[in-house]
């Protein structure tokens, strides 16, 4: 009752009487209620001490282990056109099975006989070079020939020279010879003549010495011809070698400049055999890339460039596979405020799309469809969406993962750290702390030492 007046009916009524007020004034269910809340308050304070396991949750998608697990693409190397293919969407091919042909559209290309076109190319620039050699060979021969000419023209040369010097020698001598005689018939004469003017000599025996003077005079003057010219045959000589040298230097000169000619015709010719070797080597290389293989085992997903006849650009994208054999494993994102509680080899829980789960937050013991698993690498640099990468493997000491799970499919993982009271967690969130930062026990035994 309000009591808003002063007629108060609790007094001149007596409620007990009724059944009602039987029921409302003699049961004793505050007393329960009480005790409810009295347990309650002890099963709270009681629960605020139990353990918790700060964890790190974050969102992730399922990719393969390994890079060349992952499904790609196939691209052709060279612009052409489809057609044909060779699979359909769905289907298992080996490492190198064909899947779909295409063709040149580029004019450069267009020859079905390019290879072998190429190939004669080569051939005739390979027999010019070595027509190019023989003639090098045969110029080293004449080179050599016309060396060992010069030497023995030379030796020749040097010979008369050396006769001409003996000559000019030997003359030299008979001209002191008739010079000596000369003076010899000038001085009988003049002493033939000074006793036939005394009367002891006739006329005639002057006569007779004047002739002899005159012989020995004209044999004196032949003498000194004969030494001049025998001077000139020296001079001659050394002309001639002079000659020798320098004719056959010119000659063995002209031959070495085309032997050298032709070495550089040969070495040209040897650089257009070498190009169209490398031009016949792409020729068969482009062959080959007009069929486009599959480059490992796996499953064709889609086609990205259908139909036939279609024209595409070199480096375009044309079918996409799925490897057939690959290790699962987890990419997550974390927060840049998380990535110093991280390390390799620290123990995650994974929750995968689609696969039903039990999550106690903070109690991974009692967690149910949630699988273990292990950080195997922490990206170093952050990424696109403002997180930094981490990859997580399967935990060989944790049940498998399950087999049905497909590549690309979502995740969500949840890295276990330290066990703290559950009011440190409560007082932590409260205020905004991140978790415990903390290094495994290797790493703080590393420290120490």
């Amino acid at each position: 009752m309000l009591n808003i007046s002063h007629n108060q009916l609790n007094k001149k009524f007596d409620l007990s009487t009724y059944k009602s007020g039987q029921i409302v004034f003699h049961t004793n269910y505050y007393k329960f209620f009480n005790r409810f809340l009295l347990a309650f308050a002890l099963f709270g304070i009681v629960l605020l001490f139990m353990p918790w396991t700060q964890i790190i949750s974050a969102k992730g998608l399922v990719t393969t282990l390994k890079p060349d697990q992952r499904p790609q693409t196939i691209q052709s190397p060279i612009p052409g056109r489809i057609e044909k293919w060779f699979v359909q969407e769905g289907d298992f091919v080996k490492k190198g099975d064909t899947i779909l042909e295409v063709s040149e559209v580029k004019s450069d290309y267009f020859d079905p006989n390019l290879v072998e076109r190429t190939g004669e190319q080569i051939e005739a620039k390979a027999s010019s070079v070595t027509s190019y050699g023989e003639k090098v060979k045969a110029l080293e021969r004449q080179i050599l020939a016309l060396s060992t000419e010069t030497v023995l023209k030379l030796q020749q040369a040097e010979n008369k020279l050396i006769q001409s010097k003996l000559k000019v020698k030997s003359d030299s001598i008979d001209l002191e010879a008739a010079q000596t005689n000369f003076e010899i018939a000038q001085r009988q004469y003049e002493r033939t003549a000074s006793l036939q003017q005394e009367g002891l000599k006739a006329v005639k025996d002057v006569e007779e010495k004047r002739l002899k003077l005159q012989e020995t005079q004209a044999k004196l003057i032949s003498q000194e011809n004969k030494l001049l010219a025998s001077k000139n045959e020296v001079i001659n000589a050394q002309v001639e070698i002079s000659s020798v040298s320098a004719s056959y230097k010119d000659k063995v000169s002209k031959a070495q400049s085309d032997k050298f000619t032709a070495q550089s015709s040969q070495f040209d010719t040897e650089a257009q055999v070498s190009k169209l070797e490398n031009a016949y080597s792409n020729y068969k290389m482009r062959n080959k890339l007009r069929y486009i293989t599959a480059p490992q085992n796996g499953f064709i997903n889609k086609a990205i460039r259908g139909g036939i006849g279609e024209t595409f650009k070199e480096g375009e994208r044309l079918v996409g596979i799925m490897p057939s054999q690959y290790d699962l494993a987890v990419e997550t994102f974390v927060a840049p405020i998380d990535l110093p509680l991280l390390y390799k080899g620290a123990k995650v829980r994974v929750q995968f799309d689609g696969w039903p789960a039990i999550v106690f937050s903070g109690w991974p013991n009692v967690s149910y469809g949630t699988y273990g698993a292990k950080v195997v690498a922490i990206e170093n640099f952050i990424s696109d969406n403002g997180k930094y990468r981490v990859l997580l493997a399967p935990d060989k000491s944790d049940n498998p993962w399950p087999t049905a799970i497909r590549v690309g499919s979502g995740a969500y993982t949840m890295t276990l750290l330290e066990d703290v009271p559950i009011w440190f967690e409560l007082w932590r969130k409260i205020n905004g702390f991140p978790p415990n930062y903390y290094q495994p026990q290797s790493k703080k035994t590393d420290g120490k030492k």
